[in-house]
């Protein structure tokens, strides 16, 4: 197998938008929310640009205080996103999604990095980070769907536990759903670009296997420690 992948030209990356301004144009027909469609599509095309940028010159410095930082920087932006499901309240609960993600997502992160692949350095930028993102950012969608869906049944006059548990189902369901379709309908983000890169299936599957187990853990942990803490505000709000 070869090493390289290969490099797509900006010509041919133009095409893969032909999709989106598909599906942007039924957004604006039937009357849905197109302008924020656009800014999220506008958006994402900006920050992968630039974080692209920007870690080539952290994995450059390998500079463990620099890791850091950007991870604490990944905690407080998915923190933050994942209350816009319970825009009136997220000033009040951002303590606790904080809390949660970097208690549910940071302790399967130290496990898969120092236990697992056993990183050296123990920081490795261009292990760590790509990890912690996949990591917090799947905590941060798990959070999201719980908080909502907690303070839907809570308006619902729903007793507490009942409700607890409807959401920390609500938040599994995507991730149990991404466990059976794995290999059968989807090959993830990781095992693909190892592929692409010329890496043997099954060391890609390897890699997969402790991707979905730490997607798992991540999503339970967190969510689990986000009901948990955040009790006092929902039953005293609602």
């Amino acid at each position: 197998m070869g090493s390289s992948i290969q490099i797509i030209p900006a010509l041919n990356l133009a095409l893969a938008f032909i999709p989106v301004i598909v599906v942007i144009y039924i957004l604006h027909k039937w009357s849905l929310d197109v302008k924020n469609a656009i800014y999220s599509v506008i958006r994402m095309l900006i920050q992968l640009l630039l974080v692209g940028y920007v870690l080539t010159t952290i994995f450059i410095a390998e500079s463990a205080w620099i890791v850091m930082l950007v991870m604490v920087i990944m905690v407080i932006a998915a923190s933050w996103i994942s209350l816009g499901t319970v825009k009136n309240r997220q000033g009040i609960l951002f303590r606790y999604a904080f809390v949660a993600i970097l208690v549910g997502g940071g302790s399967t992160l130290i496990l898969i990095t120092q236990g697992v692949i056993n990183l050296a350095p123990w920081f490795e930028p261009k292990y760590m980070i790509p990890l912690a993102g996949m990591i917090f950012a799947n905590s941060m969608n798990s959070v999201s769907l719980a908080a909502e869906r907690l303070d839907a049944e809570l308006q619902r006059n729903n007793e507490y536990k009942k409700a607890r548990s409807l959401a920390f189902n609500a938040a599994f369901i995507p991730v149990i759903n991404s466990l059976f379709a794995v290999g059968l309908v989807a090959l993830p983000g990781m095992m693909t670009g190892q592929i692409l890169s010329g890496v043997s299936p099954v060391i890609a599957a390897h890699y997969q296997i402790v991707v979905m187990c730490m997607i798992f853990g991540s999503a339970g942990l967190s969510t689990a420690c986000f009901l948990v803490l955040s009790k006092p505000v929902f039953v005293k709000l609602t």
